[in-house]
């Protein structure tokens, strides 16, 4: 029993060991069903280990996925722009505080009691203080972009662009969660010249190529995100008509 005992501690151990070994070398996955990615990958912002070195092969990864995602007419004009610079992403965190400044300030959107969103509205505010201030540690920050200028477009175009480049958005951040890493999506840099500002620092041509967000990208502090607070289906759900 001793050596039975024993050689089940080896083998505990080595699996252990492999577990740590693909973690450190950014391989490890969740293996979380394609329900428990969808259901809990959150915008994260406290949880974001800045300290961890992030892998480009590992981004790179996550782009692959994020390249199955639907494009109108396949067109495929997206635009990944990673930063790990340090200059570079600090110009680019001074454009987003100027702008959260700004955003903090505005009157925020008023809830009924009860709602869901209105009881959570100071956690969202504090968490989003908190990376503004601190944007910049994170190991790569991603602008995704489309090619073309969206601004003044007719509805129909506009909904096709952005629906060529957003879902793909979305499948990057699923495949970060599913590999124990994490992201925010923000737009705040966008504010008045922030993108203009944006697209300076990177080298983006800014009369032809339009800007998505702004993410940071981290391994995550922990793993066990749950699903968010959201209002109830039947308030927003509409059978045949509104």
């Amino acid at each position: 029993d001793f050596c039975l005992s024993r050689g089940l501690g080896d083998v505990y151990k080595r699996q252990e060991l492999a577990r740590t070994q693909r973690w450190q070398t950014g391989k490890m996955h969740l293996n979380l069903s394609a329900d428990e990615v969808l259901k809990t990958t959150r915008s994260v912002r406290k949880r974001l280990d800045f300290d961890k070195p992030v892998e480009r092969a590992i981004v790179e990864e996550c782009l692959e996925i994020a390249l199955q995602a639907p494009t109108g007419s396949n067109s495929q004009g997206w635009h990944w722009v990673v930063v790990e610079d340090a200059a570079k992403k600090k110009a680019l965190a001074d454009i987003y505080r100027k702008n959260w400044n700004i955003y903090a300030n505005m009157p925020g959107r008023e809830f009924e009691a009860g709602d869901t969103r209105g009881e959570r509205m100071d956690l969202v505010r504090d968490s989003a203080g908190y990376l503004a201030d601190n944007f910049e540690r994170a190991p790569l920050l991603m602008i995704p972009c489309i090619e073309g200028r969206l601004d003044n477009l007719p509805v129909f175009a506009s909904a096709g662009a952005w629906g060529s480049l957003l879902p793909a958005v979305w499948s990057f951040m699923l495949a970060l969660r599913e590999r124990a890493m994490g992201s925010a999506w923000t737009t705040i840099h966008l504010i008045g010249d922030g993108e203009k500002e944006a697209a300076d620092v990177l080298g983006i041509p800014f009369e032809t190529i339009t800007q998505g967000g702004l993410f940071p990208i981290a391994y995550t502090i922990g793993t066990d995100f749950k699903p968010a607070k959201r209002e109830p289906l039947s308030k927003i759900l509409h059978w045949d008509t509104w």
